[in-house]
């Protein structure tokens, strides 16, 4: 059976805002996962590079290649201590078509893999590498949610634009990232018993700001929780969602293809058919 794919889930059509479908993860390649997908009714991929260069150039190649692909790169906060190499080669791709965004970037001081001071650097430089390139940042943030917005303030990402991507905070920082004008973007967490917080912001926060993502293959939604995520996925995330709004799936799948194409700037809107390769 094709993930995420029932009855309901086919009479309406959804995008993926986030997800990662690198050689490292898919060693036999993307088309099987991306087949899969479109087989659930995902029309729309927006498939974010980072974890080096070779990452980058492959996010950028697969948009190049399908017509319902578009890439976003940059340099992870994981990376953030190579941010100075990696820029000769990352930055020049954000000058290709279907790149739409830069990211992600941002604080993760969970993990901390790069010394914060350079996180810091990093994601000050990349907001002003889309300012220049007049595209939107993705934002990472984990465990970092006061510097995070105190970057974004100061930094005046407001011009910017852009995603808190794969939601995981309050509805107090939610309130402080939409008074900036950023989108909340919501994975597959907010069907995890232990999300309530996250829960309360995806069924509060405004219509016009929510998209929906996998961040595959990460984090992948009940009942594949524990799984590797696939975009297909999406479909359960969505669902949840869509109940906590008390909204119908052709609605909330309308007004988050919506939101992502305002975001990125894509050709979706209400779309009548299944994109397909270029």
């Amino acid at each position: 059976m094709v993930p995420g794919n029932d009855a309901r889930a086919l009479r309406v059509m959804w995008v993926d805002s986030h997800c990662h479908l690198d050689a490292d993860t898919w060693p036999l390649g993307p088309d099987a996962v991306l087949a899969r997908a479109r087989a659930a009714g995902v029309v729309g991929f927006v498939v974010v590079g980072v974890g080096g260069v070779a990452a980058a150039r492959g996010a950028v190649d697969l948009a190049t290649r399908n017509g319902d692909v578009w890439a976003v790169v940059g340099v992870h906060p994981h990376d953030a201590a190579q941010y100075a190499a990696m820029c000769p080669e990352i930055v020049p791709l954000l000058g290709v078509e279907r790149v739409v965004g830069v990211g992600e970037t941002g604080l993760d001081y969970h993990y901390d893999h790069a010394p914060r001071v350079d996180q810091h650097t990093a994601f000050r430089a990349s907001i002003a590498e889309a300012r220049q390139a007049k595209l939107p940042i993705v934002v990472h943030t984990r465990s970092a949610a006061a510097d995070t917005l105190a970057i974004l303030t100061e930094e005046d990402a407001r011009e910017v634009g852009g995603v808190i991507h794969c939601f995981s905070e309050d509805r107090a920082f939610a309130r402080s990232a939409l008074d900036l004008g950023f989108y909340l973007s919501f994975s597959g967490i907010v069907t995890f018993r232990n999300a309530a917080a996250i829960r309360d912001v995806a069924a509060w926060a405004p219509s016009d700001r929510v998209l929906i993502e996998t961040d595959s293959p990460y984090l992948a939604p009940e009942p594949f929780r524990g799984r590797t995520c696939e975009p297909a996925y999406v479909v359960h995330t969505a669902r949840r969602i869509a109940e906590l709004r008390g909204m119908t799936l052709d609605r909330f799948a309308d007004l988050t293809m919506e939101n992502t194409a305002r975001l990125f700037g894509l050709p979706l809107g209400r779309m009548t058919g299944t994109a397909h390769p270029a």
